[in-house]
């Protein structure tokens, strides 16, 4: 990509913000990191460390007021802030990219999406896990009939945290948006529906098992697509022996995969993208295979394809610049939500909720 980089405006240097989207942007050519908006002096000087010639602004509004400066802006703060923060980007005639959830409800992301309509603005929303190495992986062996098939899409996001971490992900009050549904949850069903399309029904269970918790910490989604597919989904802060990530059946082979995609502890560790980025050891591939346990080495081992978070940021360089194809629309992002909404409904009422 040639010409001026794209001058970026990040709100929000929490874990997203500091550990995902500065490094990315500022490792994405075409675009640059401008300025960073954050409150907390402590992550003020982490920001101006990690990356010298980033200006940092206290409030948005500081921001907003230098519209005319920027080319983009990223929205990357706690999720009961990224319909207001995104709609004041958008009237200030900035495309913007959002953390995900977008909103916290679909009715909202749709207003959204006809407001940057309206402006002629993109409008993405940051579905990392789309660029996961296993989910690539099993995107080449679905798109290659290797599996033939696919009868049930079984996927995990699991974790072993015992004790509260504290903070508004963990919070009660429905004004945060937090929980794990909508947050490792907002993965689990944007992957689902990107491999095997539009859902016809949810089924949903959800608990709070931690004592002191407010908001679920283990919870399960079963749904079934249109085209006959059934997804079971599991994300959970209390699973103390971790599943597969992927089970995935088909009518000729299974693929099944353990371990998480390396690049965000990576990211954490302060590594950059380049040579050898998101690649895993041998010993991590999945296996293909059928009537047979991977346990016991059986079937063929299928070689992991590297994981690819940057290409989100290319993509929307390239969107912005060129007019090619938004990465992560926020209509896409908006029936993810009505499923998440369902999941909701069902667990709270014990039914199935057709959609």
């Amino acid at each position: 990509m040639t010409g001026t980089p794209l001058r970026t405006g990040l709100i929000g240097y929490g874990l997203a913000g500091s550990v995902f989207h500065a490094p990315l942007i500022a490792a994405t050519e075409g675009l640059v990191l401008d300025t960073v908006v954050t409150a907390n002096p402590e992550r003020q000087e982490q920001a101006r460390a990690a990356h010298p010639d980033v200006r940092v602004a206290a409030t948005a509004d500081e921001l907003f007021a230098r519209a005319d400066e920027l080319d983009l802006i990223v929205v990357a703060s706690p999720n009961r802030t990224h319909v207001p923060l995104a709609t004041a980007a958008l009237k200030a005639g900035l495309p913007v990219v959002v953390d995900k959830p977008v909103a916290g409800t679909a009715t909202e992301a749709r207003d959204l999406a006809a407001l940057a309509e309206e402006r002629g603005l993109l409008l993405s929303v940051f579905q990392n896990r789309r660029w996961d190495n296993d989910f690539l992986t099993l995107r080449k062996l679905i798109d290659a009939g290797e599996l033939g098939d696919v009868y049930r899409f079984e996927s995990r996001f699991e974790r072993w945290r015992p004790q509260l971490k504290g903070g508004w992900r963990e919070s009660g009050d429905p004004a945060e948006i937090g929980g794990l549904l909508y947050d490792l949850g907002s993965h689990v069903v944007d992957q689902a529906l990107v491999l095997f399309g539009p859902v016809a029904s949810v089924y949903a269970e959800s608990n709070v098992r931690r004592p002191g918790a407010e908001t679920d910490d283990d919870t399960f989604i079963a749904l079934t697509h249109t085209g006959g597919v059934r997804s079971h989904l599991y994300v959970s802060a209390t699973t103390a022996q971790l599943g597969p990530r992927f089970r995935v059946l088909g009518s000729k082979a299974g693929y099944v995969k353990h371990g998480l995609d390396p690049q965000e502890a990576a990211l954490r560790e302060g590594e950059l993208p380049g040579a050898g980025w998101g690649t895993e050891p041998e010993s991590l591939w999945g296996r293909v295979g059928a009537g047979e346990s991977p346990l016991t080495g059986e079937g063929r081992p299928e070689p992991t394809l590297p994981g690819d978070y940057p290409a989100y940021y290319a993509a929307v360089a390239r969107a912005i610049t060129s007019g090619d194809t938004n990465p992560v629309s926020a209509l896409e992002a908006a029936a993810a939500l009505d499923v998440l909404e369902a999941a909701r409904r069902s667990a709270r009422d014990g039914v199935v909720v057709a959609l």
